[in-house]
């Protein structure tokens, strides 16, 4: 196996590995978990 075969197999597998964690930020089954998440730093511990 060629060295730029395998350089070219881990490009595809890290581009297909992105897109899947864009896919999972993006689904609205997530949102109220990430919405809830970003409010962390504004929240009052009394």
């Amino acid at each position: 196996m060629d060295i730029n075969i395998l350089r070219s197999i881990v490009t595809v597998v890290t581009f297909v590995i992105f897109l899947g964690i864009i896919w999972w930020t993006m689904s609205r089954r997530n949102q109220a978990d990430f919405d809830e998440a970003a409010q962390l730093p504004f929240r009052q511990e009394d």
